[in-house]
């Protein structure tokens, strides 16, 4: 039995609950779960991002090849001179040959590589999706590339007469297709990069009207 007499101890007040940190289920602190939107929030960023680089391999390599059909048409239509071998000289076949011949073939290459500039900036400019800085570079290597290529097969399928050619009384032979300033290969890439900055001032847009990923 209970003693009446005992004196009564007031029961201990119940102490407040404090909830701890609360624990997310992609860990501590409230971080967000892999996988989750905000995770995901810099996904199409990267993918900008490695169109940009695929894009711009693409147009280095397109243009690259370009060269080929740009050095073909050099070989075509440049100027050269040629000779008649006789038993004491190499004379000229229709009259004597100009000095200005030789620097004739760099102006051409430099006209050809300023056309296939011309049309690279255009194109390239027109491929919405990969405007920006990766498309300007890519613009840039490759049209410097596909003066390169242009300039090699030129000399490959225009190579200046032998010594066994010259020792050959009455053979005709034509003088070589080469460069004798490399300034020329320049021109490509001036022209390109000249379009494509034009169409980027003139276009109103801070984004270049660039299309986004679908």
């Amino acid at each position: 039995m209970t003693d009446p007499n005992a004196p009564s101890w007031p029961a201990p007040a119940s102490q407040p609950h404090v909830p701890g940190p609360q624990v997310s289920p992609g860990g501590a602190f409230g971080w967000p779960p892999p996988g989750s939107p905000a995770v995901r929030a810099g996904a199409p960023w990267l993918a900008d991002v490695r169109r940009d680089l695929r894009g711009a391999l693409l147009t280095v390599l397109v243009l690259a090849v370009s060269g080929l059909l740009a050095g073909l048409l050099w070989w075509q239509i440049a100027p050269r001179a040629h000779f008649k071998v006789t038993t004491d000289d190499v004379v000229a076949i229709g009259g004597p040959v100009s000095n200005e011949l030789f620097m004739a073939d760099d102006g051409v290459l430099a006209l050809v590589l300023a056309g296939l500039g011309l049309v690279a900036g255009l194109v390239v400019w027109f491929l919405r999706r990969h405007r920006g800085v990766a498309a300007l570079g890519a613009l840039t290597v490759g049209t410097a590339a596909a003066g390169v290529v242009a300039w090699q097969l030129g000399r490959l399928l225009g190579p200046g007469p032998t010594k066994a050619d010259l020792a050959h009384v009455g053979a005709r032979v034509t003088t070589s297709l080469d460069l004798n300033t490399p300034v020329a290969l320049v021109t490509g890439p001036f022209v390109a990069v000249l379009v494509y900055v034009v169409a980027a001032s003139l276009t109103p847009d801070d984004q270049l009207r660039r299309d986004q990923p679908g």
